[in-house]
């Protein structure tokens, strides 16, 4: 098998998009973690520290995506170094890893998604409850 350097560069593009997406994802959740910080001091409701904890669920899981997509462009860059020097062996493994990376990032995505999802027909459930009365 041959390894071109073109190859790995082609994952530049999409891995700067997906972290781009993450980090719109992490600064939407903080910005809600925030709110939701300033609202329990006010008033200690017991469903918004269930939201909390929700939500730090998620920033976990949206740290772990952003480190696994970042080693993959780390990897993919270090990939097209060993290409260049001719040390095609060890880039082909390396860019192996690179996409193993990759698809870590987005099966945690895929996770942390599933759990917003979730969180969200957990704060409508109680509208849907009340249509259902009606």
């Amino acid at each position: 098998m041959t390894l071109h350097i073109e190859t790995p560069a082609l994952l530049f593009s999409a891995t700067s998009l997906i972290l781009l997406a993450y980090t719109n994802r992490f600064l939407t959740v903080a910005t809600i973690v925030r709110g939701l910080k300033k609202t329990y001091k006010e008033k200690e409701n017991k469903m918004i520290l269930l939201e909390i904890k929700n939500l730090n669920l998620r920033l976990t899981l949206i740290r772990y995506m952003q480190m696994a997509g970042v080693m993959s462009l780390f990897l993919s860059v270090f990939t097209m170094l060993l290409l260049f020097l001719d040390q095609q062996l060890f880039g082909i493994y390396l860019f192996g890893f690179s996409l193993l990376s990759l698809l870590i990032s987005l099966g945690l995505s895929f996770w942390e998604i599933n759990i917003s999802v979730d969180a969200l027909r957990l704060h409508l459930s109680d509208i849907v409850e009340k249509e259902t009365k009606v």
